[in-house]
C-alpha cells in the first residue's frame, strides 16, 4: 500500500521526466552548436548577441535556454522596458554543461523512439534500447548519484526519455489493462518478440514496477501507480516530432515543421496521442466546467443560454459530455422539448469537423458543426446567424486549452504598461517581446467580448510560471516541458495572473465565485475561467 509521501514522490518522477523530455533535447542541441561552451567561458551575453554568435534563430533559442532556467542551470534578467533579455551563468552551471555530453545515447534513442506509435518497437529499435539500458544499470558512469544533485537531476532526465515512449506506447496499445495490472505475465503474451521484449520488463523491474520471478513479472504497487498515469505523458511525448528537429529550429530552418495548410497533418505534434495524453488531466478540469454549467442550466430559463458552442471541438468529445451534464443534471434537461439546446462545434480544421459530425451523429446528439477561427468571432457570428438564424452572443462560449495556440497576429496598438511576464515567445523563429504577447492577447479578447458579455466566455487556459521559481521546485510542476513543447511550436502560454490581467482590461472579468487554478498556489499552471462582462 503506498504512502501519501511515495504518492509524491512518484508523482515527482513524472515531472523529472517529463523535464528531462524538454531538457536533453534542448542542451544536446545547444552543447552540439557550442553555445553552453560559450556562456561558461563569457559568464553572461545578451540573447541578441548569443544569436548572432552562432547564427541562430533568436526566438526558439530564447525558448531554450529559458528551458535550462527553468532546470536552475542558468538564470535568466528579463527586461521588458526595452526588451532585452540577459543568461548570465551560476554556481550549477559549470558542472550541469560538462555532463550534457551524457544524454547524447538517450537523444539519440529518441531517433527511434519518434517512430513507435506507426513502426512499433522493431529489431533496430531494440538494440540501441539494449545499449541504453547497459548504460542505465551502470549510471551512465555517474560515480555518485545522491538525490537533490545534478546528477541526480540529470539520470532522472535520461530516464524519462528512456522510458516515457514506451510508456506512452504501452498505454495506447493496452498493456496497461486491468488484465496484466491484477495478474502475473510473461513476455510473450504481449510482444512478438519475447527475449527483446523482456528487456523493457526488466529495466521497469530496475525502476521498480514490477516483481519478476523466474519469467514470469507482475506489477508492483509502485508499477500500478505509474501505470494508471501512462497518459500523463502522452502530450509532452506528442511533441516528439519538435524536440527531434531542434537542431534546424533553434540553428537552421525555423520553418522545418511549417504546415501549408490547416487540413495538412500536423509535422509538430502526433495530434491522436496529444488528445490520448490530455485526456486523463482534462477530467480534473472538467469537473470544475460542470458545476459551473450544472448552475447556469438551473437557472429560471430566461436567464439561461440557448445553447454551447465549443470552439476547437476537436473530436465532439467535450460537446457529448456536456449535453450530457445538461441532459440528466439540469433542469433546462427536464424541459429541452420545450426549450431547446443549440449545440455548436467549431474548428479550423476540416479533419476535426469530420470526425466531430461522425461522433456526434453515433451518440444521437443533434449540434451544428461548422468551420471557424478562434481569431475571427465576427465571421463566425456571421455564419452561425445567416446558415441557422443563432445568434453568438445567446450562446455560452466555451474552449479547452485554444487562446494560447492561436494563430499569431501582430497587435494594431501596444499596451503603454509594462509586461509582467517571464515567458519566452516566439513566431516562426523571430522573437517576440512580452508586451507584444500581452498586446496580441488583448486585442484577441477584445474581439470577443461583444459576442460572450452577457453568458461568459468559459475557459480552461494553459500557462507559465517564472523559470527561477520552476528550478526552486523541480519535481513539483511540468512547466519546464510545457514551456518547451508550446515555446518551440508558436504558442503563447502566459502567467495565470498576467491572463487574467489582461482579460480585465479587455473588460472580461474573471469570475471569482468559479475561478479555480492546477495547483492551488503560486505554481499554477491551468486555470478554469468564467469571463464576464459587465
Amino acid at each position: 500500500m503506498l504512502t501519501k509521501l511515495d504518492k509524491e514522490q512518484f508523482r515527482g518522477t513524472i515531472f523529472r521526466h517529463l523535464d528531462g523530455i524538454a531538457t536533453a533535447t534542448t542542451a544536446h542541441s545547444l552543447n552540439q552548436a557550442g553555445v553552453l561552451e560559450y556562456l561558461l567561458s563569457n559568464e553572461k551575453s545578451s540573447i541578441e548577441n548569443l544569436s548572432k554568435m552562432f547564427n541562430a534563430n533568436e526566438g526558439y533559442l530564447n525558448v531554450g535556454l529559458r528551458v535550462l532556467s527553468s532546470q536552475g542551470w542558468l538564470n535568466m534578467y528579463i527586461n521588458n522596458t526595452d526588451n532585452t533579455v540577459h543568461y548570465e551563468t551560476n554556481p550549477k552551471s559549470e558542472k550541469a554543461f560538462k555532463l550534457v555530453s551524457i544524454y547524447a545515447d538517450a537523444v539519440n534513442l529518441l531517433n527511434y523512439s519518434v517512430k513507435f506509435p506507426k513502426q512499433g518497437i522493431g529489431p533496430d529499435a531494440f538494440n540501441a534500447l539494449d545499449k541504453v539500458f547497459i548504460k542505465y544499470e551502470q549510471n551512465f558512469g555517474l560515480s555518485t548519484v545522491k538525490k537533490n544533485t545534478i546528477e541526480y537531476q540529470i539520470l532522472k532526465h535520461i530516464e524519462g526519455v528512456i522510458a516515457a515512449p514506451i510508456i506512452v506506447l504501452l498505454g495506447l496499445n493496452g498493456f496497461f489493462h486491468k488484465y496484466f495490472m491484477e495478474a502475473s505475465f510473461r513476455a510473450e503474451e504481449f510482444h512478438k518478440e519475447p527475449e527483446s521484449f523482456k528487456k523493457i520488463l526488466d529495466f521497469f523491474s530496475l525502476l521498480g514496477w514490477f516483481s519478476k520471478k523466474k519469467a514470469t513479472y507482475q506489477f508492483t504497487d509502485k508499477g500500478l501507480f505509474f501505470a494508471k498515469r501512462a497518459s500523463a505523458y502522452g502530450v509532452t511525448i506528442s511533441y516528439l516530432p519538435t524536440f527531434m528537429k531542434l537542431d534546424d529550429l533553434i540553428f537552421g530552418n525555423p520553418l522545418v515543421l511549417k504546415t501549408e495548410s490547416p487540413d495538412e497533418k500536423e509535422k509538430h505534434v502526433d495530434r491522436e496521442m496529444n488528445v490520448w495524453g490530455s485526456g486523463g488531466a482534462h477530467a480534473t478540469y472538467f469537473k470544475i466546467i460542470d458545476g459551473i454549467i450544472i448552475e447556469l442550466f438551473n437557472k429560471p430559463i430566461e436567464d439561461q443560454p440557448k445553447g454551447i458552442l465549443d470552439m476547437g471541438c476537436g473530436n465532439g468529445a467535450f460537446i457529448q459530455h456536456v449535453f450530457d451534464v445538461i441532459e440528466f443534471k439540469t433542469l433546462r434537461g427536464k424541459m429541452l422539448d420545450e426549450h431547446p439546446l443549440f449545440l455548436v462545434g467549431a474548428d479550423f480544421n476540416q479533419a476535426a469537423l469530420k470526425v466531430t459530425r461522425a461522433n456526434l451523429i453515433k451518440a444521437d446528439i443533434w449540434a451544428k458543426v461548422i468551420w471557424g477561427n478562434i481569431g475571427r468571432p465576427d465571421i463566425l457570428a456571421k455564419d452561425l446567424k445567416e446558415d441557422y438564424n443563432i445568434n453568438l452572443k445567446d450562446l455560452l462560449n466555451v474552449r479547452t486549452f485554444l487562446d494560447h495556440n492561436r494563430i499569431w497576429e501582430t497587435p494594431k496598438q501596444i499596451i503603454k504598461s509594462v509586461s509582467d511576464s517571464t515567458g519566452a515567445y516566439s513566431y516562426q523563429g523571430e522573437r517576440i517581446s512580452n508586451n507584444l504577447v500581452e498586446s496580441s492577447l488583448l486585442e484577441h479578447l477584445q474581439k470577443w467580448k461583444p459576442y460572450v458579455e452577457r453568458f461568459g466566455l468559459l475557459i480552461i487556459e494553459l500557462h507559465t510560471i517564472d523559470p527561477e521559481l520552476t528550478a526552486n521546485n523541480l519535481g513539483k510542476t511540468a512547466a519546464t516541458a510545457y514551456d518547451a513543447t508550446h515555446g518551440y511550436s508558436d504558442q503563447f502560454i502566459l502567467e495565470v495572473d498576467v491572463f487574467n490581467k489582461i482579460a480585465t482590461k479587455a473588460g472580461l472579468h474573471p469570475d471569482p465565485n468559479y475561478f479555480t487554478t492546477f495547483p492551488n498556489n503560486e505554481l499554477a499552471t491551468v486555470s478554469v475561467n468564467l469571463l464576464k462582462g459587465h
